[in-house]
C-alpha cells in the first residue's frame, strides 16, 4: 500500500469517525494538514469508495477473505461451554512450528 493510500484511508477514517461526510475535499484537506502530498485521484476514489459503501461494514469485514473458518472454529469451540472441546484447544497451542531461519535460503527480507 502506497503512503498516498494510507494517508486517504486515515484521512476518511477520521472523518468518518467525527461524524462527518467524507468528500474528496475533506480527504484532501486532512491528508494535507498531515504534511503530505497525494495526487489529485486518491482523495475522489476514496470518497466514491465511502459513498457506496458503508466504513463500518469494511472495517468489520477486514481479513474476512480466506482466513475467517478458522476463527469460526477457534471461536466455536469456547462457545460449546465443555470441557473436552476446551482441552483440544489448550493442546493445538502447545504445538508450535519450529521457525524456518532466513539464514537456510540465503537471502532475508530485511537486507
Amino acid at each position: 500500500m502506497s503512503v498516498a493510500e494510507l494517508a486517504c484511508s486515515y484521512a476518511a477514517l477520521i472523518l468518518h469517525d467525527d461524524g462527518i461526510a467524507v468528500t474528496s475535499e475533506k480527504i484532501a484537506a486532512l491528508v494535507k494538514a498531515g504534511g503530505l502530498t497525494v495526487e489529485s485521484y486518491w482523495p475522489s476514489l476514496f470518497a466514491k469508495l465511502c459513498e457506496k459503501r458503508n466504513i463500518e461494514d469494511l472495517i468489520m469485514n477486514i481479513g474476512s477473505g480466506g482466513g475467517g473458518a478458522a476463527v469460526a472454529v477457534a471461536v466455536a469451540a469456547p462457545a460449546a461451554g465443555s470441557a473436552a472441546a476446551a482441552a483440544p484447544a489448550a493442546d493445538e497451542k502447545k504445538e508450535e512450528p519450529k521457525e524456518e531461519s532466513d539464514d537456510d535460503m540465503g537471502f532475508s527480507l530485511f537486507d
